[in-house]
């Protein structure tokens, strides 16, 4: 049993807004918190819109309404809202008017602020450009783009007038951007000419052109002159961002939207089948968001939120929506996490004053390869909270973000949920003791469980994840595919949320996650995630990062394979593959010892730092990998392919 490594202060305790919320309610503990909150759903969340200050044009009726089925509830019923009312407008009219709104800095240092009013201004004058191009309510409008401030004013824009923003992965080569836009039927597609990444330019615009003539329903592309690049040029269709707003004003009403009106696709991430556009609306996104924000991360006006994310991940939605929904500054950051040196993302917390920093397992793995002294270099006395999420963590990478960066003084607010809620199943508060690698337990509002394969709870053992409720921000569906939603979610049993991933509840009532049930590997009838075994790799002082996945054998139906990148100064050989080996044996015993160890020199990942274990098995089984644009160190895949 894992011990407590970290306790909440007096002062974490009482000056976060959870604990305003609990005193307002009289709620004694985190137990009781959570009981009520999933227990009684219309009063939880009724009561965080009142706690949080949510403004509404016109009050809700009624909370939700589940008359058509669990898998089609409708929230705040009758309630009239826009996203960014709540996100910008309200803050114009107040005294958080002069707060700095968005900081960007590129790799290089440059940096750009811009105030709410700085901001308020250029949503409105890029959404008047919208309306004059014939944009009006539920056109979906694409956003493929680096981060770079008009990503967050073009984001903005598109809700303020009622349209659909459909945020892509800015890595995504042309076909892949290509197939979101057709399925969403996106009339509008908002782009760059260029970006630098690792000290390259990258020709966004040319990687467009590739894949936007099949669009049948594109009209026009935005183009947004960030390196003054020369770009391929479609008279008619293609106009500079500068030629649509120089000339228009800057005031524009925000159009009042009903609740259950759709402000965002956001496409899954994934790498084959069909992509899928889960779709979220004003109402359900924005409290959602803001109750995740408000209490999880205890978001106030003067934080300064950093999360290394991309817009077509959803944490840049969700970033960008909670923070400001509290008049916060969003740090938004166009380059790599380890360029040009190793301590890029340090540095970046010192200069900005970063308050919370989020951050992928994997990135953090990465970023560990180089040591201590690069974090040490530098000041990081400005942070109140660490933030993870995307895949488990091993507890080699916890400890080190933990006690590195932390001192051991700051809780890492380990969430996960996924693109579908656009928002957490799971997560720790900042009144919540922490073990390592934990997500300590169910998101506010949140009724989960862990269920065995015949649909009974358990504990102490790993099983599905699964909501037995609603929530606000669960998605009303994919795209124009409402059965393939049923079939994703809600097939494996009756009226319950199936969501893939493999959690467990320890004797103290921690949750941790154990990847995703896709990754599964059964090894002579024992399941088991890839996350335990790559952790057990990780443990051993040579190993800087693992991948596992399943192989078929005929004996044993799945065997074991992994793919592992070493620490400097160690050189692979065969030795070191029988002591890796021994190693997993030492930890998860002889049946789950590896088939064999692989040695690559990197593994392959989004530019959100996730492994792509799905592409690495296709590779490794001679098997179709499908669509690879979504990876951003495409030699890595060379190297699956030339593992020894």
């Amino acid at each position: 049993m894992d011990e407590v490594v970290w306790e909440p202060t007096d002062e974490y305790v009482e000056k976060a807004n959870i604990t305003r919320f609990m005193k307002k309610y009289d709620i004694k503990d985190y137990e009781e918190l959570i009981k009520r909150s999933t227990d009684d759903l219309e009063w939880f969340w009724d009561a965080v819109i009142e706690d949080l200050g949510i403004e509404w044009f016109q009050p809700y009726e009624k909370v939700l309404d589940d008359s058509d089925g669990i898998q089609w509830t409708k929230w705040f019923i009758g309630g009239k809202i826009n996203i960014v009312h709540n996100c910008l407008d309200k803050h114009v009219k107040s005294d958080k008017k002069n707060n700095i709104a968005i900081t960007w800095e590129n790799e290089k240092g440059d940096i750009r602020k811009l105030t709410y009013n700085d901001l308020y201004k250029e949503v409105n004058r890029f959404a008047n450009a919208l309306k004059e191009m014939g944009i009006t309510k539920g056109d979906r409008v694409g956003i493929y783009m680096p981060m770079i401030p008009e990503i967050v004013i073009g984001f903005l824009a598109v809700i303020k007038i009622g349209a659909i923003s459909i945020p892509i992965f800015s890595g995504f080569g042309g076909h892949a951007l290509a197939s979101r836009l057709d399925i969403a039927g996106a009339k509008v597609l908002l782009t760059t000419d260029g970006s630098i990444r690792r000290g390259k330019s990258l020709e966004i615009k040319k990687e467009v052109d590739k894949g936007v003539a099949t669009v049948s329903t594109l009209e026009h592309v935005v183009v947004y002159k960030h390196l003054g690049l020369e770009v391929p040029w479609n008279d008619g269709r293609d106009i500079w961002w500068e030629d649509i707003t120089s000339n228009q004003v800057d005031e524009c009403e925000t159009l009042q939207m009903d609740s259950e009106d759709n402000a965002m696709i956001i496409f899954s991430s994934g790498t084959t089948g069909r992509p899928k556009g889960t779709v979220h609306t004003h109402g359900g996104a924005l409290v959602q968001i803001g109750k995740e924000l408000g209490y999880y991360f205890d978001t106030k006006e003067n934080d300064v939120f950093f999360w290394l994310t991309d817009i077509g991940w959803m944490m840049g939605p969700w970033m960008i929506i909670g923070v400001q929904n509290f008049g916060g500054n969003i740090v938004i950051f166009e380059g790599a996490p380890n360029y040009p040196y190793p301590d890029r993302l340090w540095e970046l917390i010192e200069k900005q004053k970063i308050t919370t920093f989020g951050i992928s397992p994997t990135a953090i793995r990465l970023l560990m390869r180089y040591g201590d002294k690069w974090a040490k270099k530098h000041d990081l006395s400005s942070l109140r909270f660490l933030g993870s999420t995307g895949e488990p963590w091993d507890p080699d990478s916890w400890n080190w973000f933990f006690e590195k960066i932390g001192g051991k003084k700051l809780p890492i607010i380990n969430i996960s949920g996924g693109t579908e809620i656009i928002g957490c199943f799971l997560s720790p508060l900042p009144i919540t003791s922490l073990k390592p690698c934990t997500l300590r337990g169910p998101g506010l509002g949140m009724d989960i469980d862990v269920f065995d394969d015949n649909g009974n709870p358990i504990r102490g053992e790993m099983g599905h994840l699964v909501a037995k409720k609603p929530a606000p921000s669960m998605t009303r569906g994919f795209w124009n595919e409402p059965n393939r939603y049923i079939d994703t979610y809600w097939s494996k049993w009756p009226n319950v949320w199936y969501h893939g991933d493999w959690a467990k509840i320890d004797e103290d009532g921690y949750w941790s996650l154990h990847g995703r049930s896709d990754d599964t590997i059964k090894v002579a009838g024992r399941r088991t995630g890839p996350a335990e075994i790559e952790a057990a790799l990780i443990e051993h002082p040579a190993v800087s990062e693992a991948a596992i996945i399943g192989v078929p054998d005929d004996i044993k139906g799945e065997d074991i394979v992994c793919f592992v990148v070493l620490k400097p100064k160690h050189k692979p050989d065969e030795t070191l593959r029988e002591e890796l080996k021994e190693q997993v044996v030492k930890i998860m015993g002889k049946t789950l010892k590896p088939r064999d160890i692989k040695f690559v020199n990197d593994l392959p990942k989004t530019r959100s730092a996730k492994i792509v274990r799905g592409i690495i098995k296709a590779i490794f089984l001679g098997k179709d990998v499908g669509d690879i644009s979504s990876i951003e160190n495409l030699k890595a895949v060379e190297e699956i392919k030339n593992a020894t």
